[in-house]
């Protein structure tokens, strides 16, 4: 049970769609992360994902629409619906996600994470 401060762990690294897990609880992870520039599109199957944007604002594209997710916001993208995350300028983001996901669902990219770095 320790404090955790969000500035403090956002300062511990500098890289774009690599997100760090801060905590644990009843089997999800908190991640942090910066991005800037276009993921790529994927779902993930069996898992909900939760987008915060702590700083910053992220557009999330979706098969049939936008959504646009500024500082202080958060959205809840369900098990299986396809989504693209874009930045047009960096933006700190903390995820809330079950530990057991797989960062670009069943997409293999350039930009997969298969093990997440502890800060």
């Amino acid at each position: 049970m320790n404090v955790i401060n969000l500035d403090q762990k956002f300062s511990l690294f500098q890289d774009q769609w690599s997100p760090k897990v801060i905590a644990e609880l009843n089997g999800q992870e908190v991640k942090l992360a910066k991005v800037e520039g276009e993921f790529v599109w994927h779902d993930h199957e069996h898992e909900d994902e939760l987008f915060f944007v702590v700083k910053g604002e992220l557009i999330i594209e979706f098969r049939d629409r936008t959504e646009v997710i500024k500082a202080g916001e958060m959205i809840v993208v369900p098990r299986g619906v396809e989504h693209k995350p874009i930045a047009k300028e960096e933006v700190w983001i903390m995820l809330f996600e079950p530990a057991q996901i797989k960062h670009t669902g069943e997409v293999e990219h350039e930009l997969t994470v298969k093990d997440y770095d502890k800060i």
